[in-house]
């Protein structure tokens, strides 16, 4: 239950952070995938550094989490295909939706009901993939 509240904790202040910095209005989104202003690719390009840092931090000192237990960060497997096609799938969804699945779960914070239908068809895809993730190429 304590890991859950603390979970619970961080999941409100970065939905917080993602509405105040526009992170999850329609608007940004929609210029972002029309090259129109660098406000998105600023947001995404600062957390890619501080990921790699940290990641690497995490890994050079052998960092433990809050609870004591050691992190083990997986590597991935190499590949280009599978990355490729499905950024793209991810991107078109994301174009179509205006919104990636951190921010449905802040714009409905936030009131927009209707990012509900959004938060239905990205769990059915969800879903769908589980029943042909063996038929899948991976």
């Amino acid at each position: 239950m304590k890991r859950t509240a603390g979970y619970l904790l961080i999941g409100i202040f970065f939905g917080i952070v993602m509405f105040k910095s526009e992170a999850a209005s329609w608007f940004r989104i929609y210029e972002m995938f029309r090259f129109e202003a660098f406000h998105m690719y600023g947001i995404i390009g600062s957390a890619l550094i501080i990921g790699i840092i940290g990641v690497q931090i995490i890994k050079r000192k052998h960092l433990k989490s809050f609870f004591g237990e050691p992190i083990k960060i997986a590597s991935k497997e190499r590949g280009f295909k599978k990355y490729f096609f499905g950024g793209i799938i991810f991107g078109l969804g994301w174009a179509l939706a205006g919104a990636c699945p951190g921010p449905i779960y802040t714009l409905i914070g936030a009131g927009y009901i209707s990012v509900v239908v959004v938060l239905i068809g990205a769990l059915g895809g969800a879903f769908l993939y589980g029943l042909l993730r063996k038929h899948l190429p991976h």
